[in-house]
């Protein structure tokens, strides 16, 4: 592969990369507007499940001290395209709101309260279970 394709993959990674993060972060604010405005959509089983997985991945890699798979997959094809972590206008965005300069036990720190606030939420709003019943009526 060219260098330029390396480079493009590795934004569409980064693009990925900070789909991911802006979803946990907008769906747990959406869950939150949804109880004040009842929205029964934010209680969508499957989604809340999906949505505490992926804070849970990040949680266990903080706690364990691993590498987000995506930086070092982005890492690995910028290394291939020739390029700095912040080649293009594209990773220079995103990288914006992913990384910043911190001890690691504030990301640890931050990443475990905002999964214990997506847990807390399963309480406080609790998703619906899809039963047969229901598939029913």
């Amino acid at each position: 592969m060219s260098k330029a394709t390396y480079s493009s993959l590795a934004d569409i990674v980064a693009i990925l990369h900070g789909a991911y993060a802006g979803f946990i972060v907008i769906a747990l604010l959406l869950i939150l507007m949804g109880y004040v405005a009842q929205w029964n959509w934010v209680r969508n089983f499957k989604f809340r499940m999906l949505h505490l997985t992926m804070i849970a991945i990040v949680v266990a890699e903080s706690w364990l001290g691993i590498l987000c798979p995506l930086t070092t997959l982005e890492i690995s094809l910028r290394d291939k395209a020739g390029e700095g972590f912040d080649a293009t206008p594209i990773a220079q965005f995103t990288h914006s709101f992913l990384f910043y300069d911190a001890s690691w036990w504030v990301f640890t720190a931050s990443y475990t309260i905002c999964g214990l606030m997506i847990f807390l939420s399963l309480f406080l709003v609790p998703p619906h279970r899809i039963s047969k019943h229901s598939l029913q009526n």
